[in-house]
């Protein structure tokens, strides 16, 4: 057997001598590692790797991933456009518009990495040099307070914006290190310079370069000048060091030097810097950059309220939240209509309240700072275009010294403020002080007149009557200072406008526009505590028996409550309930209006009837979608419903249509009639102001008792539209306060503006009706004469029946007599002669019944 000692000692002998090797080493390192300051140093720095992987775990555990990092998305605001689909809103606590890394000129790379980083393309994250620097800055500075220049790379005020944490620590440091650190291992420098660019503040709440290009020079980035690009790349370091107005000098010289840099790094030639800095900043004044008419306001903070329900306010919320999820929503406003609205109620209100002397507004300011910036920052609201908050800076025995926002100043002269302060005595100007928050109106030059918000509340609601879209809401004199949505929140009585759900119901049960209805007392007894109830109509007097219609027209009260006794006012409450505009209990005083109600539910119920009973829902939003585009929310929920609606590839079919699905909520024929006796209200009843029109208008007044609310509801076969006016706290608005005076007026003024352009449509009746001749007072059938449209008050006019209610022709004994008499006279009565008979006229041919085929 061969031995293996021999091998082994062959390899042995090419191996190293490794013991001699490491003998070598101690006899090296002995003698060094004896050293005490060796030893502490080595000691320091094994405790200094310890320490930073510690700090490294620690700091990091808190950190964004890279998949966040990644995923990350910059918060956007929500942008609300109208009917027609242009902007119309935008809800935003950061103005941001945020553009892809191609989208940047390079004029405006070339400036940022000039001021902020001109080694961003080549570090990894920080700038060493700067680095330390910065480090031996803030130990020198340690315990003396303030802050030293950090010296962060583009990369660290990316990482700094993530954090959202402004805190002046070194923790905060070392984390915005290590997240630069991450960053640049995650995303690429054109991602990063992108997140700077969209992200950082620049001033005037305006995130990132386009919004900054909006507010300040009301330009997009493609439109920039050299000098313009410049001035903002001074701005991430403190925008308020740098403003146009306040620091014009330090910012053309800070400008100038970023300029000097960019020629240093060869981006622009000398002869461009120089141009550059001669030029002015050019900026514009503040708040004057809109792109568009921001409006709505009330409307516009329902669609507010109604998307924070739904999506939540803020980021931590969810991804679709108002202020940072960038949504797009479109609503239902009509620009056209929601300005008419606000002007119409404005002016409505304005005039009921004008002759009851001026209203303080209880808001003062110090006047010894900046009065200007608290002044802009008052809430308060002017409501008119021409109407300016304004401060008392100084008052004289015979004029008043006022500043306003945008620090320009005006006289008030003592004449122009002699209006009675309301609820204390001496005229308006005698109660001013300086210091006061009041309401200017120019009336020439630097003149102003003293004006008052008025003390009276109303709302303004117009809805589309086939779909239930919102067209216009106002819901006070001014959002501003007053978020209090009258038109939806405030519930008040709606007096006789709750009378046309009393009348459809007893039409429902049996009654017909021609029934007979005595306007005399009624009486009813509510039992041994509540004792006997009589009612009353508004004026004291009593008409008689008379038809429904008339009742309707002249909104007589002893009619609706026989008329809702006769039908039953569990029915009544039961209809009140299906149309959404309340639950009430079963009292006879609810038909009368005396049941709570909001504007927007009562307006509903009328486009019910316009509808031909057909349910309508009120919507203020159409869809929204997210910042991508897709859409996340619809009101209609249409492709839920329809079949085929997201096929991939046509099936040679019709396009699918969304199937109707409004339910019937009253009987089509009844909700026409009723209709058609409401026109008669416009026609010659309580509303005749809006005859003037001329237009196809159906409508209600309303007047609560003292009174305390006045309303108007009404409008065409397309639009619907309600206004009501009263205090806040009921109390009376005086005897001559109705609402065919106060807000019938309104509601034309809105409707000369909005219904102007839209065409002339009747109202049309459902199948089976029939149109009868009647007397409108009698209700009893007319043969011999027809309807005159020069004359609205005709004793004859068209009426609306259902098959077989008409009134028939009808004989009293007396009648039958005088009949039967003229019979007997007409067989005595010789009968001409053929030839005679051939000569005479024959009889003119009714061709107006025949051209309506079926009217009767």
């Amino acid at each position: 057997m061969p031995s293996l000692t021999a091998p082994l000692t062959a390899i042995g002998n090419r191996l190293p001598d490794l013991v001699a090797f490491n003998q070598r080493i101690r006899d090296r390192l002995d003698p060094l590692w004896r050293r005490t300051w060796l030893r502490r140093l080595t000691w320091a720095a094994v405790a200094a790797f310890l320490i930073g992987i510690v700090t490294f775990v620690y700091f990091s555990a808190t950190l964004p991933s890279a998949q966040t990092l990644l995923a990350y998305q910059p918060p956007l605001p929500s942008n609300v456009r109208g009917y027609d689909g242009n902007p119309v809103q935008t809800f935003a606590r950061e103005r941001r518009v945020e553009l892809s890394f191609d989208e940047y000129p390079p004029l405006i790379v070339n400036a940022f990495i000039s001021a902020e980083d001109k080694t961003f393309f080549s570090h990894g994250g920080l700038d060493y040099p700067g680095l330390t620097k910065a480090v031996f800055n803030y130990t020198l500075n340690v315990g003396q307070g303030g802050r030293v220049p950090g010296g962060s790379t583009i990369t660290q005020q990316v990482a700094k914006y993530l954090l959202q944490d402004d805190e002046y620590a070194v923790s905060r440091k070392i984390r915005e290190m290590i997240l630069a650190f991450r960053l640049e291992d995650t995303l690429s420098k054109e991602q990063i310079f992108e997140l700077y660019l969209n992200s950082i503040f620049l001033g005037r709440n305006a995130y990132g370069i386009q919004a900054a290009s909006r507010a300040y020079f009301d330009k997009d980035v493609s439109e920039l000048t050299l000098p313009e690009a410049a001035y903002l790349a001074i701005l991430p370091k403190a925008p308020s060091n740098y403003d146009p107005i306040r620091a014009t000098s330090r910012a053309l010289a800070r400008r100038n030097y970023v300029l000097g840099e960019m020629a240093k790094n060869e981006f622009i030639s000398d002869s461009q810097r120089v141009a550059a800095a001669a030029a002015p900043l050019g900026t514009i004044p503040y708040g004057s950059n809109e792109k568009f008419r921001q409006m709505g306001g009330y409307f516009m903070e329902e669609v507010r309220r109604d998307l924070i329900r739904r999506f939540g306010e803020k980021a931590e919320d969810g991804p679709n939240s108002v202020y940072a999820g960038g949504l797009w929503v479109r609503s239902s406003m009509v620009p056209v209509m929601q300005d008419a609205a606000a002007e119409a109620l404005r002016e409505g209100l304005a005039r009921f309240d004008g002759g009851r002397g001026w209203r303080d507004t209880g808001l003062t300011i110090p006047i010894d700072g900046d009065w200007a910036a608290q002044l802009r920052s008052a809430a308060l609201g002017t409501g008119f275009p021409d109407w300016r908050k304004a401060v008392v800076l100084a008052k004289a025995s015979g004029s008043a010294t006022i500043g306003f926002a945008n620090g320009e100043r005006g006289t008030i002269p003592a004449g122009n403020a002699q209006q009675p302060k309301k609820g204390g005595g001496g005229s308006a100007f005698s109660n001013l002080r300086p210091g006061m928050i009041v309401i200017a109106k120019k009336v020439g030059g630097e003149t102003y007149a003293l004006r008052s918000i008025p003390e009276i509340g109303g709302a303004f609601l117009a809805q589309e009557v086939n779909t239930g879209r919102v067209l216009a809401m106002q819901g006070g004199f001014d959002v501003v200072g007053s978020s209090y949505n009258r038109a939806t929140q405030a519930k008040r009585q709606p007096g006789s406008a709750f009378k046309p759900i009393v009348y459809v119901t007893a039409l429902e049960n049996g009654m017909t526009p021609a029934s007979i209805l005595v306007d005399s007392p009624f009486c009813v007894w509510q039992g041994a505590g509540l004792g006997n109830k009589c009612f009353r109509n508004f004026d004291g007097r009593y008409a008689g028996p008379k038809t429904m219609r008339w009742g309707v027209e002249q909104s007589r009260n002893l009619m609706t409550v026989r008329a809702a006794s006769q039908a039953g006012m569990p029915k009544v409450i039961e209809n009140a309930k299906k149309l959404g505009v309340g639950d009430y209990p079963n009292y006879l005083s609810i038909a009368l209006g005396a049941g709570d109600t909001t504007m927007l539910n009562i307006v509903n119920s009328y486009a019910v009837l316009a509808n031909q009973g057909r349910e309508v829902r009120p919507s203020i939003i159409d869809f929204v979608q997210d910042r991508n585009g897709k859409v996340i929310f619809r009101t209609d929920n249409r492709c839920q419903v329809m079949q085929g609606c997201k096929a991939r590839d046509w099936n040679g079919q019709a396009m699918p249509r969304p199937p109707s699905r409004q339910r019937q909520l009253l009987d089509p024929q009844a909700a026409y009639q009723m209709v058609h006796i409401l026109e008669g209200v416009v026609e010659r009843g309580t509303a005749t102001t809006l005859r003037s029109l001329d237009r196809p208008l159906f409508g209600k007044t309303g007047t609560t008792s003292g009174p305390t609310n006045v309303w108007f509801i009404g409008g065409t076969p397309e639009v619907v539209a309600g206004v009501y006016l009263g205090y806040d706290q009921p109390r009376p608005m005086g005897h001559a306060a109705q609402g065919g005076r106060v807000a019938a007026p309104v509601f034309k003024q809105w409707a000369e503006a909005s219904l102007k352009d839209m065409p002339k449509l009747p109202f049309v009746a459902p199948e089976g009706i029939r149109m009868v001749r009647i007397d409108r007072v009698t209700g009893k059938r007319v043969f011999g004469a027809f309807p005159t449209v020069e004359d609205p008050k005709s004793s004859v006019i068209w009426e609306a029946f259902k098959p077989e209610t008409e009134p028939r022709r009808s004989f009293r004994r007396e009648e039958r007599a005088e009949v039967d008499r003229r019979s007997a006279a007409a067989v005595r009565r010789p009968r001409p002669a053929r030839a005679e008979r051939a000569q005479r006229p024959a009889p003119p041919r009714d061709d107006f019944l025949q051209r309506q085929d079926g009217i009767y």
